[in-house]
């Protein structure tokens, strides 16, 4: 596996939400508008923070979403409004390297410009994606 250890313009942003379905209705519309080219639903979560002056404890389901520096600013102005939370948790780590091929991926299904070809890209990969599992 060859890997791309330089700094990349790649993030990953983590989100929370209340349900698995939120989530992934979340994750949908998000890919849809290629804001993200991938979301990750991690159920399970068991959160406790500070809300409206008290200490509050609560089951969430913690959501990853892959997608570019180029696309964050459109991502961080589109959750709040689809998300049922007041003030929903939208964060972002650089990736500081990963596997070429992936971060491609990554770059084109996020862009516009090539939204036909990487369309096709990305059902080839699923399928091979599906093989090998």
């Amino acid at each position: 596996m060859k890997r791309d250890d330089s700094t990349t313009p790649f993030l990953a942003a983590l989100t929370t939400a209340p349900s698995a379905e939120t989530a992934k209705r979340l994750v949908r519309t998000l890919v849809e508008r290629r804001l993200v080219a991938c979301g990750t639903i991690l159920p399970g979560a068991a959160s406790t923070y500070w809300w409206h002056g008290a200490v509050t404890e609560e089951e969430e389901v913690v959501v990853i979403l892959k997608t570019t520096a180029t696309r964050w600013a459109a991502l961080a102005a589109a959750l709040p409004a689809l998300h049922p939370y007041e003030v929903p948790e939208l964060v972002a780590l650089p990736i500081a390297g990963g596997y070429r091929p992936y971060l491609e991926w990554l770059r084109a299904e996020t862009g516009a410009a090539e939204a036909g070809r990487a369309r096709s890209r990305g059902r080839a990969r699923a399928s091979r994606r599906k093989r090998k599992e």
